[in-house]
């Protein structure tokens, strides 16, 4: 495994991330407990999550799975950089969310992180990111509460998930005028081959203040695995966004076409998409989400592939970029 800092700070993690959000919904903790160990095996060090994972009736789920897999003990919890999420409505689905009990108010962070330190079995969240905006509470009460919380070591850093560009630069200059608090480290963003607009504003806002990029949906929901290859074979079809995107006859083309560039170069599909986010400028490294312990080992195997500057330029001739900003959009 390879390892990088964490935008500006020195905090060191691998260039594979371990999502984690099919344990328990998709894959029994037995499993989740050995991807986890095989995981760390390998020296991916980084492991991702969120208090809503779970989903449903089981909101939580996920991080009590890893929390009964810290308590196994052996160094797990010491050897791992824990990251986890808030702002969502842990009630059941369909069921609105008592005031005060989502978002990023100061009572609310507060509440949510104590939850997940117990559902997690552990003192401290080594990452603790901010799912989505919040479009009323203000910066200011938030930097207060994060700072409260590492004052406590409850958390030592704060990331953001799904912010626009304009959205992290508001948030770090609020924390610089604040003074002494760090502000965001990290951005948890959508970014694959198939949908680069974060190049336009998030990661170059991402790269100005020093955050680390960590690309969720590597493989599109599945799209860039081989999925077109996989349905003529009789396997797993595809569904989500992936389903969308076939259903159009040039959005088929345009996988096609990627997938028999990849086959020209004697290479996985999935593979490729891993390793084209690792050449990406200001990216930490991608969220893999394996079900099973061979997803977990195909992802390893891109940290070891060398893309060619051939096929890279074939990647960007498929799907092309949206060019640098602010040229992109502006002229």
């Amino acid at each position: 495994m390879e390892y990088t800092q964490l935008g500006r700070t020195g905090l060191k993690v691998g260039r594979l991330v371990l999502g984690t959000m099919n344990f328990g919904p998709q894959t029994d903790e037995a499993d989740s407990h050995a991807i986890m160990d095989a995981a760390l095996d390998a020296g991916i060090n980084f492991f991702d999550t969120a208090n809503v994972y779970g989903w449903g009736d089981n909101k939580g789920r996920t991080e009590s799975i890893i929390g009964n897999w810290f308590a196994k003990g052996g160094e797990r919890r010491d050897k791992v950089v824990l990251a986890t999420k808030v702002y969502a409505n842990m009630s059941p689905d369909g069921q609105a969310a008592w005031p005060n009990h989502d978002k990023l108010s100061a009572l609310n962070i507060r509440r949510s992180v104590d939850a997940s330190l117990k559902r997690l079995q552990t003192d401290h969240i080594d990452l603790y990111q901010f799912h989505h905006i919040d479009r009323v509470t203000p910066f200011e009460e938030i930097w207060q509460a994060i700072d409260t919380l590492i004052q406590q070591g409850k958390i030592l850093y704060a990331g953001s998930s799904n912010f626009p560009g304009y959205k992290i630069a508001q948030a770090n200059e609020i924390a610089a005028r604040r003074g002494g608090t760090i502000g965001l480290v990290s951005e948890q963003c959508l970014y694959n081959l198939a949908e680069r607009r974060a190049e336009m504003e998030v990661i170059p806002a991402a790269q100005e203040y020093g955050l680390g990029v960590i690309p969720w949906s590597p493989l599109h929901g599945g799209l860039l695995g081989g999925i077109i290859k996989k349905e003529v074979q009789g396997g797993r079809r595809a569904s989500g966004r992936a389903a969308d995107t076939l259903k159009d006859q040039a959005g088929r083309a345009q996988i096609q076409a990627y997938e028999d560039l990849v086959d020209k170069h004697g290479l996985q599909p999935g593979e490729v998409a891993l390793a084209w986010l690792l050449t990406r400028p200001g990216v930490t490294g991608p969220i893999v989400g394996p079900r099973t312990a061979e997803q977990l080992e195909s992802a390893l195997r891109a940290v070891e592939l060398e893309l060619s500057e051939e096929l890279l330029a074939g990647l960007d001739e498929v799907f092309p970029g949206p060019g640098p900003s602010p040229e992109a959009f502006a002229w």
